[in-house]
């Protein structure tokens, strides 16, 4: 009798563990979403894409994420969260404000072309069309994150003033974005099969323009 008992039991215990849904690792399903998002855009890829790559059902999607919308946004900050030292570790370590642009510069070339890690190519933000794409609050979401590369450059070249680096007279605006948009351009073209030597090529040719505006006379002897 005992042993119909336990054997029972172990029948009960395993029909309640096949009616209970399938546990997912958030994290695990989210770094899954953030790269689809990232290779495909937000508007090409629909909840079937997601669901498939992901590992889960759209009801288990929506219960954890709410909506595709949310999820996105989720994405970008896993994206940033993951992503961020990539290119900008070099840039904060650095002693100098040419340094640290030379770093953000050659380190978007490494990374942007997917040789540092296993990443697809382009940056996410910088090649987001969400927000013409009819997704408003998304786009700002974008263009906030986009600006930050712009305020982290002029940051440190008004850094690079205070400390007689380059000249008070230089335009920190107009330089800051100079930098920010070399490496958004750096982006497309990664996507574009560009190689990480072609890019670094670039990161030196931009280093140059650096110098006429800085006046950085050592470095353009060199």
């Amino acid at each position: 009798m005992q042993k119909s008992d336990e054997l029972s039991n172990v029948n009960e215990t395993a029909a309640r563990a096949r009616g209970r849904p399938r546990a997912f690792d958030r994290e695990a399903a989210l770094a899954q979403a953030t790269r689809l998002f990232w290779i495909k855009g937000f508007e090409a890829t629909s909840i079937a894409d997601l669901t498939e790559a992901m590992g889960i059902g759209s009801p288990s999607l929506y219960a954890a994420f709410g909506s595709k919308e949310a999820l996105y946004a989720e994405a970008l900050r896993h994206y940033r969260d993951n992503n961020e030292a990539l290119v900008w570790a070099g840039f904060f370590s650095a002693g100098t404000a040419r340094e640290a642009v030379m770093s953000l510069l050659m380190d978007s070339a490494a990374a942007l072309t997917g040789c540092v890690a296993d990443i697809p190519r382009g940056c996410m933000v910088t090649l987001s069309s969400v927000g013409s794409e009819g997704h408003a609050e998304l786009g700002e979401l974008v263009r906030t994150a986009r600006a930050i590369t712009l305020d982290r450059l002029k940051a440190r070249l008004n850094q690079a003033i205070s400390e007689g680096e380059i000249p008070a007279s230089t335009d920190v605006h107009a330089l800051a974005r100079f930098v920010q948009t070399v490496q958004n351009g750096m982006s497309i073209l990664a996507r574009d099969e560009a190689t990480r030597s072609e890019l670094e090529a670039v990161a030196e040719l931009a280093m140059l323009g650096w110098d006429t505006r800085t006046g950085d006379a050592e470095h353009k002897q060199g």
